[in-house]
């Protein structure tokens, strides 16, 4: 059992496999989403089970995109899990195809009580929601704040969570305090707040939380941006907490990762869309693991 400032969120045990259902999409081009999260957990030693939200033939920077929602098939995709008495320690949620998929993940929150529960609120980035979301799907992500052990939003996700008028990237510490103070308040266990840019070199994220003390953990920000490095940031964050590292141990490693996968990605072609290479670092992940 933890106590009540024990800033570890799971308890690595021996030779034990952990299960992670990932609740994501699924892109054919484009690293994101389960693209990201199944390599990247799977080096961390867990047992990806994923629950596709949506299949895109590409992301959504991309000018030309086919998306299927599967909300249809998801209780049915669930019942055979229960079925099959498939057991989980952690739901890991992300980009969500339509506001009733919030109910599948409140139901595998029912179904095991006791998995860690990990929010990614992939709704927007720099100031814009997302071109598939709407305002409808943005007010039922807002039901999964609540009860989240681990909440991880950019400044922009969680402007529309709380409500608060978007500020921008340079926020001042009096100003995040506030924005992690909203989100707590609407009952997130701990959260990330990431994407704090002042114009001064460094990529900033907060951590805070009930009996979690708040912490600033930068590093280098670098001079280009590339499509999925907030799905990689989640994965590689969820990655280090499932192998028993400390909360801030595990954010200073997601944070490190990103930057380093995102100076792998610049020598790739079309690096800005075709999304983050981490393929040649998975071997950090593995390394955490006890």
């Amino acid at each position: 059992m933890r106590s009540a400032h024990d800033t570890h969120l799971y308890q690595r045990e021996g030779a034990y496999i952990p299960r992670v259902a990932a609740v994501h999409d699924l892109c054919g081009y484009g690293k994101c989403s389960l693209g990201v999260a199944i390599p990247v957990l799977s080096a961390a030693g867990c047992d990806v089970c994923p629950v596709p939200t949506s299949l895109f033939s590409a992301h959504t920077k991309f000018p030309t995109y086919h998306m299927h929602d599967t909300t249809d098939m998801l209780e049915a995709y669930l019942d055979a899990w229960v079925a099959e008495g498939v057991e989980l320690d952690a739901v890991y949620s992300g980009f969500l195809g339509a506001p009733e998929q919030v109910a599948s993940i409140q139901r595998l929150y029912r179904e095991h009580p006791a998995a860690l529960r990990v929010v990614d609120p992939v709704m927007g980035d720099a100031g814009r929601m997302y071109a598939t979301y709407t305002p409808e799907l943005c007010d039922a992500m807002r039901g999964l704040v609540d009860g989240a052990d681990l909440l991880a939003p950019n400044l922009t996700e969680a402007s529309i969570l709380t409500g608060r008028p978007y500020q921008g990237a340079a926020l001042s510490d009096k100003d995040v305090r506030q924005e992690l103070d909203a989100l707590l308040g609407m009952g997130a266990r701990i959260v990330v707040l990431k994407g704090i840019a002042r114009g001064d070199g460094l990529m900033r994220n907060f951590v805070a939380g009930q009996d979690v003390e708040p912490v600033e953990v930068s590093g280098e920000m670098l001079p280009f941006m590339i499509h999925g490095t907030g799905d990689l940031y989640a994965s590689a964050l969820l990655g280090a907490v499932m192998c028993g590292r400390d909360l801030y141990d595990a954010v200073a490693f997601a944070g490190r990762f990103v930057h380093d996968a995102m100076l792998v990605t610049r020598h790739q072609p079309g690096f800005e869309l075709r999304g983050v290479s981490f393929e040649p670092l998975l071997g950090q992940v593995a390394a955490l693991l006890p």
